[in-house]
């Protein structure tokens, strides 16, 4: 298993898909669906979804995590070639300058640029500390002019993303563009060829869902129309093994698969996630059942597309699960195979305890 998910993710992290723009992940994603003998169908905002069918007495399950990556969008080509671009989602302003990015201008005509850094030579002593901000950086891609670069296929609304990079670390370490969040299509992958062998259990409907980077709602669209009872999302875990994070929590990499029991998001948008107790249940007992070790998260500052999932029709039982991965958002983020492999586990696991008696209120045994 983890060798599929380790070809699955650097496979998937190969290929650029900003948010909004993500029909490339998502045609790689149905072909190999399909290379399992998976159907898969997607709707009009571009969200693919699987259905395994189940016994029609149990809770229906809507299983997804997003396929899409935070970047630029070209807003402006100056004269002389550069070119200005808008932030779309959360792009940590600080990790820019330097980076390498990926014009796509189309499959086969995609184009590599670097975000321009100043001149160490020419940087005055009061620029030095100073991080420029994205109104003020350009894209050089080596062309010398605007006709140039327009020749070349860019335009205003052009999609950007860090130039797509896989770096094999120490035991069973990656580094990488947009594992936030391939590493969840990934697990998602697995979790799919699990399903199709199964005898038993419920309607679980596989999302990959659109647009989270965005606005967080493009998985709103595929549970309208699922209308499920249960709603689990995968999503990274914010990793707090690194010095500047210790303080914000026990979330290890390599410490096994997490549950978040508090998100919310404060800086303008005030949603977030406390989860069903029927679901964290779910989670521990089949974390304790496979002995799959579960760590867990409360967190400030962080919002996934659950957040309004979470209140489609008369409301959904929720949970945010994930893996741990340090450096969020920057051009390398980094995670560890074998908790992709015990999320995947825990997953198929807690799908298979969910019979006709699970309890979709809030007074179920334990509560």
């Amino acid at each position: 298993m983890k060798e599929r998910l380790r070809q699955d993710l650097t496979g998937l992290m190969a290929i650029p898909g900003l948010s909004g723009h993500e029909d490339r992940v998502r045609r790689a994603i149905a072909g190999l669906l399909s290379a399992e003998g998976i159907d898969s169908r997607s709707d009009r905002m571009g969200n693919l979804i699987a259905t395994f069918d189940g016994a029609e007495d149990r809770p229906s399950v809507m299983l997804f995590t997003h396929m899409d990556q935070l970047g630029f969008i070209v807003r402006k080509i100056e004269d002389n070639g550069l070119i200005r671009v808008e932030r779309l989602g959360g792009v940590p302003e600080r990790a820019l300058a330097s980076q390498a990015v990926t014009l796509c201008v189309g499959e086969g005509r995609d184009m590599d640029g670097v975000l321009y850094n100043k001149s160490h030579h020419a940087t005055q002593p009061d620029e030095k500390y100073h991080v420029p901000k994205v109104a003020e950086i350009h894209i050089d891609t080596g062309h010398g002019s605007r006709p140039a670069v327009e020749a070349a296929g860019v335009q205003i609304g052009t999609p950007v993303v860090y130039k797509p990079r896989v770096l094999p670390l120490a035991d069973d370490r990656l580094a990488g563009t947009s594992i936030d969040d391939r590493a969840g299509c990934a697990v998602l992958l697995e979790v799919a060829r699990a399903l199709k062998d199964r005898s038993d259990g419920p309607t679980v409907h596989l999302v990959f869902s659109v647009q989270e980077e965005f606005n967080l709602r493009g998985a709103v669209v595929a549970a309208q129309s699922l209308r499920p009872d249960i709603a689990i999302q995968i999503d990274l875990m914010l990793a707090t093994d690194t010095p500047e994070m210790a303080y914000r929590g026990e979330m290890t990499l390599g410490g096994g698969p997490g549950i978040s029991l508090y998100s919310f998001h404060g800086r303008g948008t005030l949603n977030g996630v406390i989860p069903h107790p029927s679901a964290v249940r779910l989670m521990e007992e089949a974390a304790a059942a496979g002995n799959i070790p579960l760590q867990r998260s409360a967190q400030s500052g962080v919002l996934t597309d659950l957040s309004y999932v979470q209140l489609v029709g008369e409301g959904v039982v929720s949970i945010d699960v994930g893996f741990p991965m340090r450096y969020s958002h920057s051009s390398l983020e980094v995670c560890d195979l074998g908790d992709l492999e015990g999320l995947t586990r825990l997953l198929v696991a807690a799908l298979s305890r969910i019979g006709p008696d699970f309890p979709l209120d809030r007074d179920g045994p334990g509560s």
